[in-house]
């Protein structure tokens, strides 16, 4: 079968790979849609990776079933969760649905390829009125991401939300929030991504690299910030201008990956009554919420900007890191 690698340097290529062989609890999958994730970025602009590649978001059909697969079946439309919980019956994570929470989750990558290997515990059935690339997005960090962490943003107190980076997480968190009755803030430096942050939602778009996003958005809030800020870049800077722009008691939620940051339990936290949370992937078992909400208007196939053919990955990274796109997917033909 024919998988991607990341050779570093914003450099992919397609080579030959022997198909996945699933083992007990695991399934194949015979890939429809893989979706692209600013988390990919690393790898891809600096040293690449030696095997597999970083494609953790994907959808498709299962083609064969190792030992002991009981939930899913060969022939079976899915998207995918990477994040797979043990699925014992006695732990008491996975009974909750709660995958990023079981002590023996399991990460499934490399989906960027024509087959890849999935847990069975992970795998959401898609049904007929959820389209492939719509199907990517609610099984995947798309709209998991955003999802999960609108169930820590959920007060009566948080009306206004300032989004700290508009990538694909920040992007779906404005709509969401959006669709959701929240005045949303935008911020970024790219004019493309503002824009579409403007169609799917925000209320206030801010060029980062022409206006002080904290003066902005305190002049946008009569001074006193937002009730909520979102930091979705991964960026040091973002991370103490999310603390600089939050309202006294107000929420500061982290999507963004990134290394140590410098915070003043005083000044941050302490004397102005600010909170902080972190929010990673989703958990499978809020999967059927987030496909009720599709099915009553949710508008998700608007954050995808771009299709590309499997066999056009390098465009599609290439077009992705440039900063100007929403959701990239990645397209493989019928088999």
């Amino acid at each position: 079968m024919k998988a991607l690698k990341l050779d570093g340097q914003g450099k992919v290529r397609i080579v030959e790979a022997p198909e996945p062989t699933p083992g007990p609890g695991q399934v194949a999958i015979r890939t429809r849609m893989s979706a692209l994730c600013g988390s990919e970025m690393g790898r891809f602009r600096g040293a690449g990776m030696g095997k597999g590649n970083s494609g953790h978001e994907g959808m498709g059909i299962v083609s064969r079933a190792g030992e002991g697969v009981t939930r899913v079946r060969v022939g079976d439309r899915v998207g995918v969760s990477a994040i797979a919980g043990c699925g014992r019956p006695e732990c008491e994570r996975c009974r909750a649905g709660q995958s990023t929470w079981c002590p023996d989750r399991k990460f499934y990558g490399s989906m960027h390829a024509e087959q890849f290997l999935a847990a069975e515990m992970g795998c959401l059935p898609l049904p007929e009125d959820v389209a492939d690339d719509v199907g990517a997005l609610i099984t995947g960090d798309g709209l998991g991401v955003p999802y999960h962490t609108s169930l820590k943003l959920a007060g009566d107190d948080i009306r206004t939300i300032a989004v700290f980076g508009l990538g694909p997480i920040g992007l779906g968190s404005v709509l969401l929030q959006a669709w959701l009755g929240r005045r949303i803030i935008a911020v970024d430096l790219s004019a493309e991504r503002l824009a579409l942050a403007g169609n799917l939602g925000a209320a206030l778009t801010v060029d980062a690299g022409a206006q002080d996003p904290v003066e902005a958005i305190k002049a946008a809030t009569d001074g006193q910030g937002a009730d909520a800020c979102l930091e979705a870049a991964g960026v040091p800077q973002t991370a103490r201008q999310c603390f600089k722009a939050v309202r006294t008691a107000g929420l500061v939620a982290f999507n963004g990956e990134q290394k140590s940051v410098e915070l003043s339990p005083s000044e941050d936290f302490i004397r102005r009554d600010v909170r902080a949370v972190g929010s990673w992937f989703f958990q499978v078992g809020e999967y059927p919420e987030m496909l009720r909400l599709y099915r009553d208007g949710l508008p998700v196939k608007s954050l995808v900007t771009h299709v590309f053919p499997f066999e056009r990955a390098q465009e599609a990274f290439d077009s992705f890191a440039a900063g100007a796109t929403g959701k990239v997917l990645l397209r493989y033909e019928a088999r």
